[in-house]
């Protein structure tokens, strides 16, 4: 396994300022400082989940709402994501994975096709999760899968408990994105594309 899938994106605009630290082949450290808490703890969920070190540091407009610091966060660490799978050779890119909490069943499957697109369909049932505006976890997606390139689907099988379905939704996305991001032994250095390029 390349030991340099390792990607730093800073990034500052007039409302937000992120860093973002991502490394591939980690053991599921997780520095999470964004100031929304929930968010800290679904961004620990893919840490732990994915196997990837993660360090997010974030600050923000909090004084105004959530909106602006949860989509740079997901801009940014789209971003670092990209660049940490680089030209994507060897990897199986590919991904998915079904996950239970309790009630709730969420199925993943993404592909890092170069091509961006979210297809989302969970039914959360409440506004909030503590503090949290519930409707905040589908532009932390959209954010993610524009700036990193993927193709993901999100799919709720069944759930009636909001924060079961976002945990649920985190850690499947997690898992399969761990899937994807491995190096295939049988890939060597090629490009998993029958175009020869991602």
């Amino acid at each position: 396994m390349t030991n340099n899938r390792i990607a730093t994106v800073h990034r500052t605009t007039g409302e937000t300022d992120i860093q973002v630290t991502i490394n591939l082949d980690g053991t599921g450290i997780c520095k999470a400082a964004t100031g929304i808490p929930f968010l800290d703890h679904m961004l620990h969920q893919i840490a732990s989940h994915g196997l990837f070190d993660l360090d997010i540091q974030a600050k923000g407009d909090w004084e105004i709402d959530d909106h602006h610091t949860n989509e740079d966060v997901g801009i940014t660490l789209g971003q670092a994501l990209h660049q940490a799978l680089s030209n994507k050779k060897g990897i199986v890119r590919f991904g998915n994975f079904l996950a239970p909490l309790d009630e709730a069943l969420i199925q993943v499957a993404l592909d890092f096709s170069g091509r961006p697109h979210l297809t989302y369909n969970l039914q959360i049932p409440t506004q909030r999760v503590g503090t949290y505006d519930t409707e905040l976890v589908r532009e932390f997606f959209v954010a993610l899968v524009n700036h990193s390139q993927m193709t993901l689907h999100i799919c709720q099988l069944d759930g009636i408990n909001s924060h079961h379905i976002i945990e649920a939704t985190f850690k499947a996305f997690a898992r399969a994105m761990r899937m994807a991001v491995e190096i295939d032994p049988r890939r060597a250095e090629t490009i998993p594309s029958s175009k020869g390029v991602l």
